[in-house]
């Protein structure tokens, strides 16, 4: 446990947790380009929840010794972790929905008049494809679905990092 709670104050940990947002970012990225699958407005919430954590990670990176930036980098991951969760979730209920009148979802991206990243970044922002198509699996799981295990995932080691630092030095 005395392994876990120090993590926070290093940056490899850190780094680590950015690396790997950034990279499914780029995965993503990727699958739009490379493979020419068209996310859905659902699709980009979960790739912007994903850049979130990424750019959560980076200012506990610059200085993981202070305890108000380490509270700053856990609420950003957690925030951004469950949300995601929520959001992909949703997208596996619209996938499965046995009423494909039901499999629908918004055509643009509800960001924010003020943070319109569909209009700012159209090329990684915008959503082409529809909410209730699986164009693509692995293992048996769609997109969405892989999405729920890497969300769930980054949810727990965060929440199981957080109490662990919690327990051991009463703070954070």
């Amino acid at each position: 446990m005395r392994f876990l709670a120090k993590l926070p104050e290093q940056r490899i940990a850190w780094a680590l947790l950015a690396a790997t947002a950034f990279g499914l970012f780029g995965t993503a990225l990727y699958m739009q380009y490379g493979m020419g699958l068209e996310p859905c407005v659902k699709c980009i919430y979960q790739r912007f929840a994903i850049l979130m954590i990424g750019v959560a990670a980076l200012l506990p990176l610059i200085a993981p010794k202070l305890g108000l930036v380490r509270l700053v980098g856990f609420a950003g991951w957690l925030t951004a972790a469950i949300w995601g969760f929520l959001i992909a979730n949703e997208h596996v209920m619209t996938q499965q929905s046995a009423n494909a009148f039901f499999a629908v979802c918004d055509t643009f991206p509800n960001f924010p008049k003020w943070f319109a990243l569909h209009r700012w970044f159209p090329e990684v922002f915008s959503a082409t494809g529809l909410c209730g198509d699986i164009n693509w699996q692995f293992a048996g799981l769609s997109m969405p679905e892989w999405m729920r295990i890497i969300f769930a995932s980054y949810a727990g080691v965060g929440i199981v990092v957080l109490f662990s630092r919690l327990l051991k030095f009463r703070s954070i």
